[in-house]
């Protein structure tokens, strides 16, 4: 389905070669993104041929050839500390973090949490790096096709969709890693500083714009947290598998966003305290179905375009009660046994 073109991105065209680590999807999922369960990330095209990466207010281009990496037949997690991590201490708004590839319908917007199955030896690479060196940061992103940028020949792919993001827990598994994260704040990826053994970019921070009415925007923020408080509740009264959690995905945003002074980062990339409530809404319902994951997938994608707060809000609002009639209806139906 096609979207619009985010403001800032970086067009990375790859040269066409049987071995293009990064030309097609790169990952499989076990269950829905917007899930708070296990994705698999498995490799389908194993080694990279080389890389162009251009940005649109930058006409020049910088060539990446990559060398291939010999999968490890074992890994052993090797991180004792992260106080090397001062990173995302310092002053500067750009800075050199790992980046994780997904596809646009596996976004992934600031307050949201999901687990990440790591197995492959780059991706454990990419995880040590950010434990051990970044403060358990790393930036995921869309890697998606495009086909309007240039004539080449060699196909071309957009890198948007930033989002900074904080590894929460790690749970070494016989094969891999199962991790769980956090989206922390959107980011701009300036452009790609390595694609070997896995990307590594320059991130710039992307937030809203100043509102203009201060009280215009707590009204707004205070129906939304009003509406997903009503909406978690009803969600807690469906009838769901023995495998759903008690707290839904929206409560352990919303409970997540209205945290303040909890990372240890540079403030410019953490969003406002009404930005990151009008991330948070933006979680999967229990027992959502295909279609309404597509239509929270929609939303996402807007949200993350959007530099207004307080449209970001409004959409969210309506989203949410719209939800909210939903889960009433479903509720109703669980109540005559249908």
């Amino acid at each position: 389905m096609a979207v619009n073109a985010p403001s800032c991105l970086c067009v990375c065209s790859f040269a066409s070669h049987s071995h293009c680590k990064y030309g097609t999807p790169n990952y499989t999922t076990v269950t829905s993104p917007f899930l708070s369960s296990v994705l698999t990330l498995k490799r389908k095209t194993p080694m990279l041929h080389s890389t162009v990466i251009k940005h649109p207010q930058n006409p020049a281009t910088t060539r990446f050839t990559g060398a291939t990496l010999s999968p490890h037949t074992s890994w052993k997690l090797n991180v004792t500390s992260n106080s090397k991590g001062d990173l995302l201490k310092d002053e500067s708004c750009a800075i050199e973090l790992p980046c994780l590839p997904f596809t646009s319908t596996e976004v992934f917007v600031p307050s949201a949490t999901t687990t990440l199955h790591l197995y492959e030896a780059r991706f454990l690479a990419l995880l040590e790096e950010a434990m051990e060196n970044h403060n358990n940061f790393f930036v995921h992103f869309v890697l998606d096709p495009v086909s309007d940028f240039g004539s080449s020949a060699m196909p071309s792919f957009a890198a948007s969709y930033g989002c900074l993001t904080l590894i929460e827990n790690v749970k070494q598994i016989e094969f891999g890693a199962l991790v769980t994260i956090r989206g922390i704040g959107r980011v701009n990826i300036v452009t790609l500083t390595q694609t070997e053994p896995y990307l590594r970019g320059i991130v710039e921070p992307k937030q809203d714009e100043m509102p203009k009415d201060s009280s215009s925007l707590n009204a707004a923020v205070e129906e939304l947290k009003l509406a997903a408080a009503d909406l978690h509740r009803l969600q807690l009264k469906l009838k769901t598998s023995k495998d759903e959690q008690l707290q839904t995905p929206l409560w352990n945003s919303l409970r997540w966003a209205e945290k303040d002074g909890f990372l240890d980062c540079n403030k410019v990339f953490l969003p406002r305290l009404a930005e990151r409530i009008s991330f948070a809404a933006l979680q999967p319902l229990t027992g959502a179905t295909t279609s309404e994951l597509q239509v929270l997938w929609q939303e996402r994608l807007r949200a993350m375009e959007s530099t207004s707060t307080i449209q970001r809000l409004d959409n969210v609002i309506k989203l949410v009660k719209e939800s909210r009639a939903l889960i009433a209806a479903k509720l109703a139906l669980q109540s005559l046994d249908l």
